[in-house]
């Protein structure tokens, strides 16, 4: 994948189709470039960091949570196929890496985890419900961990909360999934569902995300999926 012809020209990503069929949406320079100083800022990523990337580059979580923001700045970038035993291996060489929750779930699972040190590493997570489990469990690590909701249409680093061991533990979110408490794009909800608005969505106008959400105390909770 040639990332600076992305950075100049855009490029055509799809949709995981986990929440319906997959869908081809293309990504303007314009929203390429707002996301990535977003992601940028959240995470700390600078020309220093090292980025560890194992999720695909055809969707959004690998190829527009740190990858492309960390490319666009010279930092330095490893990308490989996800496995577990090889992420717990060397990923004390790194700064930072995103994971799925399945990821996350599978790296705990190793015997290596055990003695893993993340202190200093700065680990995203999402594209599906992070459980406070896994949260509390790379808390204890004392690595920065970062809940993370984005879509293709919008983000990546769209609605988030930051996690550090202070923090620890993390109570059982309930029945909702964890979106976030700091939200970098201008937010509604209209009947329930979450409608989006911003520098980093491709579309100019609202767009309804098809998530049902609740807003609490400033902080946004997944409930499911629009019928």
């Amino acid at each position: 994948m040639n990332l600076t012809k992305i950075l100049n020209e855009g490029t055509t990503i799809y949709t995981s189709g986990s929440t319906g069929p997959c869908k081809a949406i293309n990504q303007p320079v314009e929203k390429i470039k707002a996301a990535n100083n977003i992601a940028r800022d959240v995470q700390s990523i600078s020309k220093r960091s090292k980025i560890y990337t194992v999720c695909k580059l055809n969707h959004a979580g690998g190829l527009f949570a740190q990858t492309l923001p960390a490319y666009e700045i010279n930092a330095e970038i490893l990308i490989e196929d996800f496995n577990a035993f090889r992420w717990v291996k060397i990923i004390e060489k790194f700064s930072h890496s995103h994971l799925t929750p399945g990821m996350a779930n599978a790296v705990t699972m190793t015997k290596s985890w055990k003695n893993l040190d993340l202190k200093g590493k700065t680990i995203t997570c999402g594209s599906d419900r992070v459980d406070n489990i896994f949260i509390n469990k790379f808390l204890e690590k004392d690595c920065i961990f970062i809940v993370n909701w984005g879509m293709s249409e919008v983000g990546p680093i769209a609605i988030n909360q930051i996690f550090t061991k202070s923090d620890y533990p993390i109570e059982d979110f309930g029945e909702y999934s964890l979106m976030g408490n700091k939200s970098y794009v201008d937010t509604k909800i209209i009947n329930d569902e979450l409608y989006v608005k911003g520098d980093i969505c491709v579309y100019d106008d609202w767009f309804p995300t098809g998530d049902i959400v609740k807003k609490v105390n400033k902080t946004f909770w997944y409930v499911g999926r629009k019928k």
